[in-house]
């Protein structure tokens, strides 16, 4: 999965920004407009969204309206609009702050790393007796350690922290396997497969990783 996605149609400036972002060990996609922006979300999802609103075609407002109807990624607003009005409408459609242009880089990566910080401060997420641990990756059920590989704890993740939400195939597997893996979407049937024998009382009949027939996967 993509660490942060920078959507911004200034090449210059998304740049400069991604270079400073990569030094600090991040992994970063760079979109220059709202419409590749999403199908890269879609693909391979992110970690946390820099989202210019004056973008070509689709505007920064309606890729957070879009990003927020399927996914609760924090999104960074980072524009030279500096109206009222503009920053409100970014911060009722979801946005987790507005930061005006020109913006100092080390202010910037500090709120980065505090959105970091702070989700990883939480430490667990947890339903239907299920926990997953952020900080060592692991996972229990009901009180009792369950093995996880890497893959299987990054596919739980997404599946719990979008509870209810239709994930549809392409978008899990590009998210989880990335663009430049090797394997074929059939793998991504056998951690289901994997994670139900782990996680669910009867396998077969699945409460929790739920099968939307055609399109993809459900957590309930």
């Amino acid at each position: 999965m993509t660490d942060i996605l920078i959507v911004e149609d200034n090449k210059e400036l998304s740049g400069v920004l991604s270079d400073f972002l990569r030094a600090e060990g991040y992994v970063v996609s760079v979109a220059d407009s709202g419409e590749k922006a999403l199908t890269l979300f879609e693909k391979y999802g992110a970690r946390l969204v820099l989202l210019d609103i004056n973008l070509p075609g689709m505007d920064g407002f309606a890729v957070c309206r879009a990003i927020r109807g399927q996914d609760n990624t924090p999104i960074l607003i980072l524009t030279a609009r500096v109206d009222r009005d503009d920053k409100l409408n970014g911060l009722v459609l979801g946005a987790d702050d507005y930061i005006e242009k020109p913006y100092d880089i080390d202010i910037l990566l500090a709120k980065i790393k505090g959105i970091f910080a702070r989700r990883l401060a939480l430490d667990t997420v947890s339903d239907g007796g299920i926990t997953l641990n952020l900080a060592d990756k692991t996972v229990t059920r009901d009180g009792r350690q369950i093995q996880m590989t890497a893959k299987e704890f990054e596919l739980l993740y997404t599946l719990m922290t979008n509870k209810g939400q239709l994930l549809t195939k392409d978008m899990l597997f590009g998210r989880i396997w990335g663009s430049d893996s090797e394997s074929e979407q059939q793998t991504l049937t056998v951690h289901i497969k994997w994670l139900r024998r782990k996680i669910e009382d009867d396998p077969k009949a699945p409460k929790h990783i739920l099968t939307v027939w055609g399109r993809g996967y459900r957590w309930e």
